[in-house]
């Protein structure tokens, strides 16, 4: 069986700690007392693993394709199997039904027989308990065999407005707890919602599915043939091709219209995280029902979801609130509202407001760096390099560089000059000047970089070398 993993989400429900640059599924939580503090895209790939034999199509877009791979090797020592992993990148964003349908054709062009089964998954979702999961996906495979569409539904246990929703009508015959999908709803009003509560033949759509490789090319060619036309071209042409196709969801373009589509209902814990609110229904809490994380003290405060960062938070008399610190953001909202961030995230984004996009540290295929201070004329960054990684060969017109080394050993080039620079030392780095930074050492390499000159934003960088394979590389 394969196993499409979706990881190019930009989702912003969370913010402020998801952000366009650094999302949902990649972010770190201690769930409990006994938690690895792994990410939503860790915990996604350790689950599917445990299926015997699984392939894994991780499709995810260039932006994330570095956190992919660190986070794959975080996870090298940790799987219980050693599932075959290959990354799919896609040219840019073009929603689920171009990401699976690309997926799809990569993995025709690997060789993959058409008659092959597929599972397809978010990568930001919690389920548990793992092992019972998995069941479910065997008892799926065999019914997609049968030519059918599964989708994975989840019983209601309150009226959500921020799920869409399945309604299931007869049992499918010859499969035992499989039913014929009547129709998918849209996120409804709490009115409608507490309505297919009650009916009780409603499910939450979860967003995962089962099919076999040639039923979905059928109906790509039959309801949204522009996809389907992929599997007639190669993929080097697909991939040229592909800001052309429509910006569409697998459920628009398929699910709401096929006839071979059923739903399994799934008895077992899932969440999609899709507020704050529905973390808070998922981390342990103290006595008095609040769920932090981070230095606090709460006197009187009840019911409240408190997620703190490097400042220690202080909380009297509060109740049923959400707060939310970052090093550049603070959200504070009653609980019920989280569904609101959305609105929020809109007004962030019109102003184009740098919170929108990305944290104070940003994370890079070599390492990362925090903006420290920034002021007219300067700013100031805490860079690290993992060992064995390097920076672009680049300049900058418009700024000069100081760099110190708090840990570890640069090696530097500045201009046509390479030396070693080692803990307590310092390199100067003029405006125009070709320069890289690497860390030829075992330990991850700290510097304190000072940036001075009359325009001190990213876009000043002009690289002629990269091994990460970026793309704005200057010719000499």
């Amino acid at each position: 069986m394969k196993f499409i993993v979706l990881a190019g989400g930009s989702g912003t429900r969370l913010w402020p700690l998801s952000r366009k640059n650094f999302p949902k599924q990649f972010l770190k939580f201690s769930l409990s007392g006994n938690d690895e503090g792994e990410s939503f895209f860790q915990r996604t790939i350790k689950r599917i693993s445990l299926y015997p034999q699984a392939d894994i199509f991780i499709v995810t877009n260039d932006k994330y394709k570095f956190y992919v791979i660190n986070q794959l090797e975080e996870l090298v020592d940790k799987l219980k199997t050693k599932p075959k992993i290959e990354i799919v990148v896609e040219p840019l964003s073009r929603n689920t039904a171009a990401a699976i349908a690309l997926s799809m054709r990569y993995a025709m062009e690997k060789g993959v027989s058409q008659d092959e089964v597929f599972f397809v998954c978010p990568s930001d979702h919690l389920i548990k308990p793992d092992e019972k999961f998995i069941e479910f996906i065997k008892a799926s495979e065999e019914c997609a065999k049968k030519d059918y569409i599964i989708t994975f539904g989840i019983k209601p246990t309150r009226p959500e407005t921020g799920y869409g929703y399945i309604k299931i009508n007869s049992p499918l015959s010859g499969f035992e707890s499989f039913y014929i999908i009547e129709r998918f709803v849209e996120k409804p009003d709490i009115e409608n919602a507490k309505k297919y509560i009650e009916e009780g033949n409603y499910y939450w759509n979860s967003g995962m599915f089962t099919f076999k490789m040639d039923t979905m090319i059928e109906e790509f060619k039959r309801y949204i043939p522009e996809l389907g036309e992929i599997f007639e071209k190669s993929y080097e042409e697909v991939l040229r091709d592909f800001q052309s196709l429509l910006d569409i969801s697998i459920d628009y373009a398929v699910m709401e219209k096929t006839k071979k589509g059923v739903l399994l209902p799934l008895d077992i814990f899932w969440s999609d995280i899709g507020s704050w609110e529905s973390l808070y229904d998922i981390l342990d809490k103290d006595e008095f029902e609040n769920a932090t994380l981070g230095e606090c003290i709460n006197i009187e405060t009840r019911g409240s979801l408190i997620l703190g960062n490097k400042r220690f938070i202080a909380t009297i008399g509060l109740k049923d609130l959400l707060i939310v610190e970052t090093e550049d953001a603070l959200l504070v909202a009653k609980k019920g509202d989280g569904q609101k961030v959305k609105d929020l995230v809109k007004i962030l984004s019109e102003r184009a407001l740098s919170q929108i996009e990305e944290h104070v540290t940003v994370y890079r295929p070599w390492g990362s760096y925090t903006l420290l201070e920034k002021g007219l004329r300067y700013k100031i960054k805490r860079i690290s390099v993992k060992p064995g990684q390097k920076l672009s060969l680049q300049m900058h017109h418009h700024r000069s560089e100081h760099w110190i080394v708090v840990r570890g050993t640069a090696k530097v080039r500045i201009g046509d000059k390479e030396q070693f620079v080692h803990e307590n030392e310092s390199v100067y780095v003029p405006k125009s000047t070709l320069h890289r930074l690497e860390n030829p050492g075992k330990i991850p390499l700290e510097i304190i970089e000072v940036q001075v000159g009359e325009y001190v934003e990213e876009d000043d960088i002009k690289r002629f070398e990269d091994v990460y394979g970026r793309e704005d590389i200057q010719r000499v």
